[in-house]
């Protein structure tokens, strides 16, 4: 284990707290908001920030990498000790758009310290588990004694995450040999509650499409045609119902291949945690819970692969009848992918079994948006069993396992990298990502800086990569 001792950490950081959150709340004001393009100059203010802080943390390199758009952050440390684990840490500086008027309490741009709680947008997703590392590692030097990180740790912070980091797969490509590590960190994730301190240990893959179904060159009389000719609107409902068999599987044809299943102590792990389902519910503002038979609601949000229709349309929408048969109609699909699935594959097996199902007389085209991996770390790598052992000095108890049932950016550096991809982040579901009064528990927030602060030592001395 580290000989980083627990209460040299929580003295350096309990003397050096107060200057590191007047240092988040600067960086917090700045509106570094990349769907917006009015804030273009906001977000390279952001990295420029970033990237001079990162110099003054004692990092021997920090850069800003251009993009095809907005710009990304790189910074280097280098531990003097060819043989120690090599780290990149992920996360991103910009941040979801916010006013006012949405129904924040205060101006989101200007940070406010309430009941322990900071409040900002950003604060928790995700300058401020970004900004815990610059702490973490201070504290883990001041404790050691070290003069250097006890692993080479890097950091790369992108500024398109909240914009679906469109050119985010290209930077890492770009720079690949740059960011070679034996590990990635990603630090834009939560944990299950404030009294349950959790890891995620996998993300599932996102690809999506739109269905354009045409049938007669135009709308045409319900009496005189509807009966003898194939009707669009009828042919998109048709798909949506057949998108799953009656124990709610996807039914379309190699949909599962390649799945990996879930063990039999994961899904002990998951059953340890306290669930709630009526709360759940309460949180979906949904009435019932519902999925695919044989999985519980965590395993179906968690670990199972899905199909939605995120939207269905076609002919007349106004007020009263109107009896045609359409033209037109749409349909919009969404498949939530986990480990083992390939989303080209996915792909294929969407539009080979669409085309298989519709009727002579209906041309069809589906476009589909990209594709995002599903990722997976084993719950058994020696990387992941240093961050459990690290949140739990921090936290002083039993850390459990989750996944994360949405999709991001860190498989990309999974499969590029070819390394395993570990979470850690300390933000609770109250945190209100994306929402109004956006906040970031102080306490939890340091628990972050000492979980770092622990976790260097710990790969250093427990795990030497091939």
């Amino acid at each position: 284990m580290s000989t980083t001792t627990d209460s040299a950490v929580r003295a350096y950081l309990a003397a050096h707290r107060e200057a590191f959150l007047d240092d988040l709340a600067e960086w917090l004001r700045i509106p570094s908001v990349s769907a917006d393009p009015e804030r273009a100059g906001d977000v390279r203010r952001s990295a420029e920030w970033l990237a001079a802080k990162l110099t003054d943390t004692g990092f021997t390199t920090s850069e800003i990498w251009e993009t095809g758009g907005l710009p990304a952050v790189f910074a280097e440390w280098s531990s003097g000790d060819p043989s120690a684990p090599t780290v990149l840490v992920y996360g991103h500086h910009d941040v979801q758009p916010a006013a006012r008027e949405d129904g924040w309490h205060t101006d989101p741009f200007a940070p406010q310290t309430v009941d322990g709680k900071l409040y900002a947008r950003g604060a928790a997703d995700d300058k401020g588990q970004v900004f815990f590392h610059t702490l973490g590692v201070r504290a883990h030097l001041a404790a050691t004694g070290r003069t250097a990180p006890a692993v080479n740790l890097k950091l790369l912070i992108e500024g398109e995450e909240e914009s679906g980091s469109p050119n985010f797969p290209a930077l890492i490509e770009k720079h690949a040999d740059r960011l070679a590590c034996d590990a990635v960190v990603v630090s834009d994730t939560g944990m299950w509650s404030k009294d349950t301190p959790t890891v995620c240990t996998g993300m599932r893959g996102l690809t999506d499409c739109q269905i354009d179904l045409r049938g007669p060159d135009q709308d045409i009389h319900s009496g005189s045609f509807g009966g003898a000719v194939p009707n669009p609107a009828t042919e998109a409902a048709r798909l949506a119902a057949a998108l799953h068999d009656t124990d709610r599987r996807v039914a379309v044809p190699g949909f599962y291949d390649g799945v990996i299943e879930l063990t039999a102590r994961e899904r002990e792990l998951f059953a340890e945690l306290p669930f709630d389902e009526d709360e759940w519910l309460r949180t979906a503002h949904s009435h019932a819970p519902l999925g695919e038979a044989g999985s519980t609601t965590l395993e179906r949000i968690w670990a199972r692969p899905t199909a939605e229709v995120n939207g269905i349309s076609g002919g007349y929408q106004g007020p009263g009848g109107k009896t045609i048969v359409p033209s037109t109609a749409q349909l919009k699909l969404s498949f939530r992918l986990v480990a083992g699935q390939d989303a080209d594959a996915v792909q294929r097996s969407v539009r080979d079994w669409v085309a298989a199902r519709l009727p002579a007389g209906i041309r069809h085209e589906i476009t589909f948006w990209g594709a995002t991996r599903p990722c997976l770390t084993p719950l058994d790598h020696p990387a992941l069993q240093s961050v459990v052992r690290a949140m739990g000095r921090a936290f002083g108890q039993k850390i459990r396992f989750t996944r994360e049932g949405g999709s991001g950016p860190a498989a990309d550096l999974q499969d590029v990298l070819g390394v395993p991809v570990l979470f850690l982040g300390i933000s609770v579901p109250s945190d209100g990502w994306h929402a109004p009064n956006e906040k970031v528990e102080l306490d939890l927030l340091m628990k972050g800086v000492e979980t770092t602060a622990h976790l260097w030592g710990d790969l250093a001395e427990t795990w030497r990569p091939a």
